[in-house]
């Protein structure tokens, strides 16, 4: 009786809030997008708040059954729980990382103890662990696959979470993880203050950073846009991040610890592909060394031309390049290999023609098609673009919507948010998923912008074409090794000749030439000895704070010192992310896993592969439907290397990623 009076109290609390909230009330929108236009800042804690007590009551729900625990019973309206939950952080997590202001970041800061402390309510709630321990400990032999992932996921999640530790211990997890929370949405905010002075003191964007240190012919221009974009978040001043980077891995030091690890690298590798913080460090390691050789042969083809502009008189005599130069000679070397100049490149790039063939390569590859869509709710009208996408026999995939240029309340990089995920309902309804695609790009584009729009579709196709039963692994609800492995294969196919030749005009309408699609093919090794060298620094810099076992006298700036010299990186070379604005690893949900850009690469190169040598082309479409079938598809719902087996009919191999890099000759492979 307890159970029916909750729940029947929820519905009646939500029917009478439900008239002003639209988080409280059914969505009579197209597709069920959210109604943007009546979401006001002050619906927001009022729907988070309801979503907790509904979800409470959910899982008091689950734990008062008498009747004996199954998966029908006990995880399946578990997976289903906190409906409302989902939407309103849907919403709220992709508004406050695109349209941010003081309301709404107030907002945040009072959403996100509440949404740790339910979440921890859940981790801790013994009664709801015995059922589902019962029935992983029971006979799982009537369970398809999937659920079988399902179930152990949530058993392995009780217990790394510290469902078996003393009562005193889980209170002092609360305490860690609300810490957390608030202080690594702080240092995001950091961030972006610190983003948004650089632009306007200098007048263009972080991410247009490279663009800039690459055309920027004086000097010690180039040198102060180096030291700003740098030192952000290292000021000292009231964005300063030094002492909350500290705060949040002690915390991460003191959970680990709690839950039985040596270190927050121990613990959160335990659930990856990678298991353990050795098996990255001498991944990284290998990489590193064959990455900076190559940076060094680049830096000396620099160094050359640097010299010529000393003869010239253009520079001091003694001139070396320096972490401001390298952008600049590197361009100035490109040009001189391969002919190849940007301003060029841009003139083909718009992005409406960026746009137009990521589309045309995913409906050659999975046989989708692209709508766009007109007059349905918008977060940002101006801004994004929204589209319907259909497959092959008309039924809806999913709705798409792209935002990719920059403003002020966004902040830096480029992501895929879910707004609402794929998954089946209690009605048997298969509920497609609402994904946008985030950036900070021009509107003519570079290769690496152009490359980065297909990254990010890459992730939206991993959660569109999802086919799962279960929310918590369709998707993109994958181990953080195995997620970028789709972002980068989609990269391949950027610059596929056959395919720039459909999408690639400039303004006048002109197909992008032959002799230009060469020089930008031929390029796309480059300066990859710069490239791999920053990544893999980021990625060793991110494992280094996360292999800690004590913060105690640390100085951020001084560590961050010492593990670039003890891995061996060039002093003209910076990580790709210094500490103070390293993002993905403080707020964004990366840490100890920065290394999964280059392990899922070595991944979606070997794949690649398979087309590359497929009798039918590269294009070959059996091959591209099994792609498609087997990973983006099938989400998280079986075991990464079980599905990239069942792909491939072998383990991955690491070659055709150096090759790609320019990391190993291709004669080295046979």
């Amino acid at each position: 009786m307890k159970k029916i009076i909750s729940i029947a109290s929820i519905a009646l609390i939500m029917t009478a809030c439900s008239e002003k909230n639209p988080f409280l009330a059914e969505w009579d929108t197209p597709y069920g997008i959210p109604p943007y236009e009546e979401i006001e800042v002050g619906d927001y804690i009022p729907a988070i708040q309801e979503g907790i007590a509904q979800q409470e009551a959910e899982i008091e729900a689950i734990t008062s059954n008498p009747d004996a625990p199954t998966f029908d019973n006990t995880i399946v309206p578990l997976e289903l729980s906190g409906e409302i939950l989902s939407k309103v952080t849907g919403v709220l997590y992709n508004v406050s990382e695109t349209d941010r202001t003081d309301s709404l970041d107030a907002v945040v800061a009072r959403a996100l103890p509440l949404l740790s402390g339910h979440s921890d309510n859940i981790a801790f709630n013994k009664a709801l662990y015995n059922r589902v321990a019962a029935v992983y400990e029971g006979d799982q032999s009537g369970l398809t696959r999937e659920q079988q992932v399902v179930l152990k996921k949530y058993y392995d999640d009780f217990r790394r979470n510290g469902i078996d530790l003393p009562e005193e211990t889980q209170d002092r997890l609360r305490e860690i993880n609300a810490e957390m929370a608030t202080k690594t949405q702080q240092i995001s905010n950091n961030i972006l203050a610190e983003s948004n002075a650089f632009a306007e003191k200098f007048g263009f964007s972080v991410s247009e950073y490279p663009s800039k240190m690459t055309t920027t012919e004086d000097r010690e221009l180039r040198r102060q846009y180096n030291e700003a974009y740098t030192s952000r978040g290292n000021n000292g001043n009231e964005f300063d991040n030094n002492q909350l980077i500290l705060d949040v891995v002690a915390l991460r030091i003191e959970k680990a610890k709690l839950l039985g690890y040596d270190t927050p690298a121990a613990y959160l590798l335990s659930d990856k592909m990678a298991s353990t913080p050795e098996t990255v460090d001498s991944f990284l390691s290998g990489i590193m060394e064959a990455a900076v050789e190559k940076a060094k042969v680049e830096l000396a083809d620099m160094q050359a031309f640097m010299d010529e502009d000393v003869k010239k008189g253009k520079l001091p005599e003694g001139s070396k390049i320096e972490p401001w130069d390298w952008w600049y000679y590197a361009e100035k070397v490109r040009k001189a290999k391969y002919d190849l100049d940007e301003a060029e490149v841009r003139s083909y790039f718009n992005v409406d023609n960026v746009r137009r063939g990521v589309f045309m390569a995913a409906r050659t590859l999975y046989g989708i098609n692209v709508e766009r869509l007109e007059g349905v709710p918008s977060y940002n009208p101006e801004a994004v673009v929204t589209y319907k996408i259909t497959d092959a026999d008309s039924s809806l995939v999913g709705i798409f919507t792209s935002d990719y240029f920059p403003r002020q309340s966004k902040r830096g990089g480029a992501w895929m948010n879910n707004v609402r995920q794929q998954y089946v309902n209690a009605e048997g309804e298969d509920v497609r998923p609402i994904i946008v695609n985030v950036g900070n790009l021009s509107r003519d584009m570079n290769i690496d912008e152009v490359q980065t729009v297909f990254h990010e579709f890459g992730h939206a196709l991993h959660g569109l074409l999802s086919k799962c039963t279960y929310p918590s692994v369709s998707g993109t609800n994958v181990t953080r090794d195995f997620v970028e492995m789709f972002s980068q294969f989609n990269e391949n196919w950027a610059f596929q000749p056959d395919l720039l030749a459909v999408y690639a005009k400039n303004s006048a309408g002109e197909v992008i030439p032959v002799e230009l699609v060469e020089k930008i093919n031929n390029s796309l090794k480059f300066n990859q000895g710069f490239m791999t060298t920053e990544l893999c620094a980021a990625a060793i810099l991110d494992m280094k704070w996360h292999e800690l076992e004590s913060v105690d006298g640390i100085n951020v700036a001084d560590f961050e010192k010492k593990v670039c010299e003890e891995m061996g990186l060039i002093p003209e070379i910076a990580p790709r992310y210094r500490t103070t604005y390293f993002n993905h690893i403080f707020s964004s949900g990366y840490a100890a896993g920065y290394y999964g850009y280059l392990w899922a690469e070595v991944l979606d190169k070997d794949a690649f592969s398979a087309f590359q040598n497929s009798p039918n082309g590269i294009w070959d479409k059996d091959l591209a439907m099994k792609f498609r079938h087997t990973f983006l598809e099938r989400g998280g719902s079986e075991e990464p290397m079980v599905l990239y087996k069942e792909f491939m009919g072998r383990e991955p191999d690491s070659r055709a990623m150096l090759v790609g890099r320019g990391l190993l000759d291709e004669e080295e492979t046979e």
